[in-house]
């Protein structure tokens, strides 16, 4: 497994369309204030400093999670906190990318 699958970026558009079609939630990672700004229709906002908080809450929904943010990091950060918590995650990246993807 290369570094860019490790940090969430392998693959991507491929992995996305996978968990849209399984049902996946899209979770934003941004704060409150960047969600505001403008976000993907349907979207959770989950600001990522409270992501690991409610990480037991997201495992309740029981789908597959795609986490987005601004430009990618948090979202790679967010996804790496929620795998380690036993949830299926895939980095969708920037928001606006993400969007068009969908």
């Amino acid at each position: 497994m290369g570094i860019l699958n490790m940090l969430g970026f392998g693959n991507k558009s491929e992995n996305i369309k996978d968990y849209i079609e399984k049902g996946a939630v899209i979770v934003d990672v941004r704060t409150v204030g960047e969600f505001r700004e403008g976000h993907i229709s349907g979207s959770k906002n989950i600001p990522l400093d409270t992501i690991f908080s409610k990480a037991k809450e997201i495992k309740s929904w029981n789908k597959p999670i795609v986490v987005c943010c601004r430009s990618g990091m948090r979202s790679a950060q967010a996804a790496s906190i929620l795998k380690n918590s036993g949830i299926d995650v895939v980095n969708g990246g920037g928001w606006q990318s993400l969007e068009s993807k969908l």
